[in-house]
This record gives C-alpha cells, sequence and structure tokens, in this order.
C-alpha cells in the first residue's frame, strides 16, 4: 500500500505545497502579477460566487499550465455504453423489489478501465436542471494510461467493494480500499489505477456536494467524525506526452475527449475547501439503542446530500456496521416497512443481517418508493423466538446503503441487459406464516 499524506478534516479550508517547491503559495492574496515558480494561478468554484459563506466551496490551484490548454472535446464514441443521466424513459416503471446477483467483472483479456467500466442501475432527475442522483457500478480490471476523467455533472461518492483503488487528483493522491469510501466532487479531474480486477458502487449527486448530517439531540460527537475524512496533499507530476493525454469530460450524462501534451496532475500548490476526500467506514461511531425497539436507519448516516426540503435528502449514505444488539422485548432486526424514500442496498463484504441468503458481496437490491421489504422467513423465525441478550452482529459484514428521496428508474442494463437480476427475490417473503390467533 502506498504511503501517500493525508490532511485531516471535513469542510475545512486547507493549504498544501509540494515539498519540492517551498513557498509556491502566494501570500496575502490568491493571484498575485506573476505566481512563484512561473506558476498559473487558476480557480475551482464548487458553488456560486454569492452562496453564504457556510456554502461557499472554492479552492485555488497553482499549476504548470491551466487547465485550458487542450484541443477541442469530441464525443467519446463507443465507450461505457451503458452508462446514463439524461433520460430515464427507456424502461417502463417496475414497482417490484429487486435484488441483484453479483454484477460480472470484466472477462479474462479484456482491458476495461475505470471509465469504461461505468454502468448505470438506476437513477431520478435531469443533470441539465441540476436536480436528481444517479446510481452506477464499475467492473474494471485495467488501469488508466495517460487519461484522466472529470465528473461536469454531479459528485461523485464511490465505494470499492473489490479491489483497491489507487486514484491520482488534482489535489494529490488517495489509495482507496474497500471498506473505505471516496468523494470526487464536481469537476475534479482524476485517474484511476487498478491492482487487478475491481467491482464497486457509485452515488452520483447533481443539486449539491455531500456533507455530515447535523446529530442533533445525539451531541458534538458521534457518526462520521470530522477529523476522520482524509484529503491529499500537492503532489505534481511535470510529464509531456507526446502521444496525446486524455481528458474526458461526463457532460449532461454523456462522454466527450479531449487532447493535451502533457499530464493534467501539474499542481504544485493548492489551498481552500473544495477537494477530494476518503473516509475508512471502520472510524464510524455507531449510536444504538440499549433498551427497547429498533432504530432507524438514519442514525446510520455517513454522508448526506440535502434538498430543499428540510429534513429530506437527495441522497444519504448509510452504513449497517459491525454493533451490539441489546433491546429488551424487541424484534431485533429492521422492520417490516414501505418507505417514501428509495433504498439501494449494496453489500461491501459479509452477510447481511435481514437476508443471510442470496443478497451477495458486490450484488444489490432496490426497494422503491411504498414497495413494502424487510426481514425474510428465515430471519423473521430466528429473530421472534431467539433468547434476548447482548450479542454482536454484522461482525465481519459492511453493506450500505443509498436512500433518496426521489423515486428512480432503473436502466435496460439494470432490469435486462446485465442479466443479474434475481426474478425468484420476492420468494423470500412467500413462506412467511400467519400467526394471528384469539
Amino acid at each position: 500500500m502506498p504511503e501517500y499524506k493525508y490532511l485531516s478534516g471535513f469542510g475545512s479550508h486547507f493549504t498544501s505545497e509540494d515539498p519540492r517547491c517551498p513557498n509556491a503559495l502566494p501570500e496575502g492574496q490568491n493571484s498575485p502579477q506573476k505566481c512563484a515558480y512561473g506558476l498559473y494561478a487558476e480557480q475551482l468554484s464548487g458553488s456560486a460566487f454569492t452562496a453564504p459563506r457556510t456554502e461557499n466551496t472554492r479552492s485555488w490551484l497553482y499549476r504548470i499550465r491551466p487547465s485550458v490548454v487542450h484541443e477541442p472535446f469530441a464525443r467519446y464514441e463507443g465507450v461505457a455504453p451503458f452508462l446514463r443521466g439524461t433520460s430515464w424513459e427507456e424502461q417502463y416503471p417496475n414497482p417490484n423489489q429487486m435484488r441483484w446477483n453479483p454484477f460480472d467483472l470484466p472477462a479474462a483479456g479484456r482491458e476495461v478501465d475505470f471509465v469504461a467500466g461505468l454502468h448505470t442501475v438506476c437513477g431520478a432527475g435531469d443533470v441539465r436542471a441540476r436536480h436528481g442522483l444517479a446510481i452506477h457500478v464499475y467492473l474494471a480490471n485495467s488501469s488508466m494510461k495517460d487519461m484522466a476523467f472529470y465528473n461536469s455533472d454531479g459528485d461523485f461518492l464511490i465505494v470499492p467493494q473489490q479491489g483497491a483503488l489507487d486514484i491520482t487528483t488534482e489535489f494529490g493522491r488517495l489509495y482507496v480500499q474497500p471498506n473505505e469510501i471516496c468523494v470526487i466532487p464536481q469537476g475534479m479531474r482524476f485517474s484511476v489505477a487498478l491492482e487487478g480486477p475491481s467491482r464497486g458502487y457509485i452515488l452520483e449527486v447533481y443539486d449539491g456536494h455531500f456533507r455530515l448530517p447535523d446529530l442533533g439531540p445525539i451531541g458534538a460527537n458521534g457518526l462520521a467524525n470530522p477529523r476522520d475524512f482524509l484529503t491529499p496533499t500537492a503532489h505534481f507530476e511535470d510529464r509531456t506526452v507526446a502521444q496525446g493525454y486524455r481528458i474526458v469530460s461526463k457532460y449532461q450524462g454523456a462522454l466527450f475527449v479531449a487532447k493535451q501534451n502533457h499530464s493534467p496532475f501539474d499542481v504544485v500548490a493548492w489551498h481552500g475547501n473544495y477537494v477530494p476526500y476518503k473516509y475508512d467506514l471502520a472510524r464510524f461511531m455507531v449510536i444504538n439503542s440499549v433498551s427497547f425497539d429498533h432504530c432507524d436507519p438514519s442514525i446510520f448516516t455517513v454522508l448526506t446530500c440535502p434538498s430543499n426540503r428540510p429534513g429530506t435528502a437527495i441522497a444519504d449514505f448509510v452504513i449497517f456496521p459491525p454493533r451490539w444488539s441489546v433491546q429488551e422485548g424487541t424484534f431485533r432486526p429492521p422492520y417490516y416497512h414501505r418507505n417514501c424514500m428509495s433504498e439501494f442496498m449494496g453489500l461491501i463484504f459479509g452477510r447481511y443481517e435481514a437476508k443471510e441468503g442470496g443478497f451477495l458481496p458486490g450484488g444489490a437490491s432496490l426497494h422503491s418508493m411504498m414497495t413494502p421489504h424487510g426481514p425474510d422467513h428465515r430471519c423473521f423465525e430466528g429473530a421472534s423466538n431467539a433468547q434476548l441478550k447482548p450479542e454482536r452482529i454484522a461482525d465481519g459484514t459492511q453493506a450500505f446503503m443509498f436512500e433518496s428521496s426521489l423515486s428512480m428508474a432503473v436502466t435496460r442494463w439494470g432490469e435486462e441487459t446485465c442479466q443479474k437480476l434475481d426474478a425468484r427475490y420476492y420468494e423470500c417473503w412467500q413462506s412467511l406464516q400467519k400467526h394471528f390467533h384469539l
């Protein structure tokens, strides 16, 4: 594992410069007449200039060449044909409970990098109106070579399930392993190197940026603590690429490519609060009931992208980590439920407590708005008759949920082409018995 250096904190204003170029950051101003070392000053904005200070995000980059030095963009034909994000009308709506078996990795002998391996499973909204989200999986086995990618449409929250990601960004380098996540905000260029076949999930939001949820009665501490989020430190490469370095842009749901003759990762120093970051899910401080009843999954929220409706999210990223279960007189697994939110679940490793069979690492499930769901027959009978004593649950397991207030449509790839949808999923509830008696 590479020993990259990181800056600690969430939402902080950081400063960083490559140690090879001390004093590269200007003092007292952002755009001097002449920058140190002959660098160019460039601002990357994550919000409108006039956004309230608490929501204003931007960073200043001091780079060898400005990012505008590239040839015109052209359509990137034939790459990631199952990437979607502009129209969700390709399939007739399907309200059924859906479960996918593990998505297939690329066949041996066929090189697929991170960009080519993007497949959209479901989503809602409109990238042009900057409202909505998409859920993708990446299925790849090859590193990106002389190529960088950026997303003009929104933020990527990346959840590796198999294989580590060695990510180079304009801000520095991130090494992200399964049970860690990373967020690459809108517009930031990055390149992904792989160590072998890799699979994972991506939550893309169009509306704004992820933030930590409010804690309310929990108090000042708990859930994901700000100090545990890690941002890369400045690291530049001054590299000429005679054959052409490709810059791939996802713009309005489509891919475009432009060429330039140098690496875009030539940022010598930077400062700001609009940054990429990673987080180790093992550091999540669980809040749980020790009296009675099963707490709502909102207590497991790591990050949220709020909507304009108070208390309602475009998307929440929720995990179900190892923890103690000690409630008295209570059916401890998740209760049966019909929700005004859409719930997409994935499994990084282990066995999910409410459905220990059929829901496998690298697979997924979707319970759409008001579609009933809950524990299968085996889980219900076991939990209803178990001796209630303190017990550890979910050890060796990490399940997560992307939850949204929007009603998501499943793509044709997700429902048909991938051939991973489990048509027998509904059967896990059919053997639930009638226990009613007078």
